[in-house]
């Protein structure tokens, strides 16, 4: 079961570079000095990214977890 520990510890780092991404991404909306309205869709993008993310991380330790029980 080392392949299953070793994809969700892929899974995990990707979720995880992509939340750093989310926080990158909102920092510099804001640091854009976007109107509100421009703000908030352009916010809901990085929202939906943003759980995307969160899901593919909580899958790839679920991964882990799965394999070093199984192996």
């Amino acid at each position: 079961m080392g392949w299953l520990v070793l994809l969700g510890t892929a899974m995990a780092v990707v979720g995880i570079g992509l939340l750093g991404y989310c926080i990158y991404s909102a920092f510099s909306i804001k640091r854009a000095g976007l109107d509100d309205a421009e703000m908030r869709q352009q916010l809901q993008k990085i929202v939906a990214i943003n759980m995307g993310a969160l899901l593919l991380s909580v899958l790839g330790l679920m991964c882990v977890v799965l394999g070093v029980f199984l192996g």
